[in-house]
């Protein structure tokens, strides 16, 4: 039945995918045709010689862009962190540019993302630059208490008379299926190394475990802790004002200034008029895209002979195959086949001096962790200093590629750890008799039907999945062991399937150092001997370009800027990714359990809300 309903919902996403592409093949034919036409936006020209730069949350803030050009399309102006980020960077120290305006209130950041960005922005403002922040509202297009952490690193915050600032703290939260999947005849038979190991628990459990339960709330105290400290600094107030000012949010608009959280109240208009009236008469808004477009080539000549540094994505679930980096429709995962060949690459090319890593990853594939750990173990060997920059989530495998390298970076609220196994199958034998449903067949071998759904494991089988997942801890362990220069006791304590965010990881010694792609491209340059305040040049492994993007952009000299045409193809994604979950819950009853046992399991995807 289960693999009806998803034979079904797939031909439905797959049918609106179709339109999709059909759609954006006569958007993008029509461009071709029609490129003058003030639907595409070509690259600034020149920047202005005063100008107020604006960060646009609701424009998105990805880790890197698609390379499929419907992805392109849908994804518009979303900013790409890494770029965002040197962006800051660069104009601190631009005469040119006179101020910052971060718009707020808008998408859904994940929380190391906001503290790498909210990072460049505090460098940004101690070069003595001004930083307005606004919000229609804080809270109800996005999550309230991330915008609000990102705009109190503004010397002004502005939000509309009518919003609202919602910092109610974070929450996390998913569903238990175990006693909906027996009455159903499904009965999930999962073993994991160990008790803090929660990816299959929604499966197996009627509620949190509590040692699962002791565990994420440890990781929420640290993350929200951060947030409070930040705040507080930021607004000068004291640390216990501001968690008590969350504990008893919202605050509507007049409430919040009076308490200190904002400092005006206003629309936009009247917020943006405010800072070019400060910046001067010449001055501009100029979105932080724009100017990183503007900008970009102009340290060229500077960098053509600077040391090469590779950076390497793996971003999404591991898995053996190749990767995917379609965000339109969910598909982002880091294929072991492509990011080892890229780390491969930029291992064996003598003019890349070191490597830097950064992993976005849940986990996934034990095997296809593994092959990744290889080639940064390799690096390692030869002397090829590998350095992990860790996104959002850096868990299990996430975190077993990055345990050769030289150095790990992770923002504070980076979840990583998640040291542990999971692995198992759905035994459906009970609900085929249910349905009067009898599978038969043959065989060729004693264990063939090993992973088979249609029956339970047999106690030998049992027996081999337990010594199959000591096996597989202990390997896991010992090379995080050997990778971290940690005892084993050290490891077994730090292990256990614990999720940590990346302050409490530090202090367990699992990473080196905070911060983001600046720190960790500061810690490449000093391994591999550069120093510290020379140039090098970053370049992406693969370097190779999609040919269908190419064309276009060396067709039409810019990027799709019409808002109708994002409109169009988003809504035709937006509904793909609202089956998605319920074909993923689908999927996970069908799929070949071995993909899933280094995962830290569905709790990111609901961490922060």
């Amino acid at each position: 039945m289960t693999r009806i309903i998803l034979f079904i919902l797939k031909c439905f996403v797959g049918i609106f995918a179709t339109i999709g592409l059909l759609v954006a093949a006569g958007i993008l034919a029509g461009g071709l045709i029609l490129q003058n036409f003030s639907g595409w936006q070509p690259k600034l020209a020149e920047l202005p010689e005063d100008s107020v730069l604006v960060l646009d949350m609701a424009d998105g803030l990805i880790e890197q862009r698609s390379d499929n050009p419907l992805g392109q399309i849908s994804m518009g102006s979303a900013l790409i962190l890494r770029d965002a980020v040197d962006s800051l960077h660069a104009a601190a120290r631009d005469e040119r540019v006179k101020g910052l305006v971060i718009r707020a209130g808008w998408g859904n950041p994940g929380l190391a993302q906001i503290q790498e960005l909210r990072d460049a922005i505090v460098d940004f403002r101690a070069r003595g630059k001004p930083v307005t922040a606004f919000a229609e509202t804080f809270g109800e297009a996005g999550n309230g208490t991330l915008h609000y952490y990102l705009a109190s690193a503004a010397g002004e915050i502005w939000v509309q008379p009518s919003g609202d600032v919602d910092i109610t703290g974070f929450a996390m939260e998913q569903p238990f299926l175990r006693q909906l999947l027996e009455e159903y005849g499904v009965r999930a038979q999962v073993g994991q190394r160990e008790e803090y190991k929660g990816a299959m628990a929604m499966f197996t459990e009627t509620r949190l475990p509590e040692a699962q339960r002791r565990n994420l709330q440890r990781y929420l105290d640290s993350t929200l802790s951060q947030i409070v400290t930040a705040v507080a600094e930021a607004r000068n107030l004291e640390a216990g004002a501001v968690r008590g000012l969350i504990d008893n949010a919202p605050h509507r608009g007049s409430d919040a200034l009076q308490r200190g959280l904002v400092d005006k109240l206003g629309y936009w208009d009247e917020a943006s008029n405010a800072v070019e009236v400060a910046a001067g008469p010449e001055a501009e808004l100029v979105s932080l895209r724009d100017y990183a477009r503007a900008t970009a080539g102009e340290d060229n000549g500077v960098l053509e002979d600077a040391p090469i540094i590779a950076l390497v994505h793996g971003s999404g679930p591991i898995v053996l195959e190749q990767g995917e980096n379609d965000p339109v429709f969910g598909n982002v995962s880091m294929g072991a086949v492509d990011v080892a060949d890229a780390l491969a690459t930029a291992i064996d090319d003598p003019e890349v001096a070191a490597i830097l890593f950064r992993v976005d990853s849940p986990g996934g594939s034990y095997v296809a962790s593994d092959t990744i750990w290889r080639e940064v173990q390799r690096a390692r060997d030869l002397g090829k200093p590998v350095v992990v920059s860790m996104g959002n989530i850096a868990g299990s495998g996430g975190y077993f590629v990055s345990a050769a390298a030289h150095s790990i970076v992770a923002q504070p609220g980076t979840l990583t750890g998640s040291i542990g196994v999971v692995t198992g199958k759905f035994a459906l034998n009970e609900l085929w008799q249910d349905l009067g449903v009898n599978w038969d067949g043959v065989q060729a071998g004693r264990r063939a039907n090993l992973w088979s759904p249609h029956a339970p494991f047999s106690r030998e089988e049992w027996d081999w999945l337990q010594s199959t997942l000591d096996t597989t801890y202990a390997d896991f362990t010992e090379k995080v062991a050997r990778g971290r220069n940690l005892s084993r006791e050290e490891v077994l304590a730090a292990a256990g399937g614990r999720i940590w965010s990346g302050e409490d990881a530090l202090a367990a010694g699992l990473v080196d150092d905070l911060g983001g792609y600046r720190k960790a491209l500061n810690l490449a340059k000093e391994a591999a001997g550069i120093p510290a305040d020379a140039a090098v040049q970053l370049l992406a492994y693969p370097e190779e370009r999609d040919p269908f993007s190419a064309l276009l952009e060396d067709a039409m000299g810019g990027e799709i800027e019409n808002s109708a045409v994002r409109t169009m193809v988003r809504s035709l994604a937006r509904l793909a990714q609202a089956l998605a979950p319920l074909v993923g819950a689908l999927e996970s009853l069908n799929a070949d359990p071995r993909g899933q046992t280094l995962h830290t399991g569905p709790v990111p995807d609901t961490a922060l809300r």
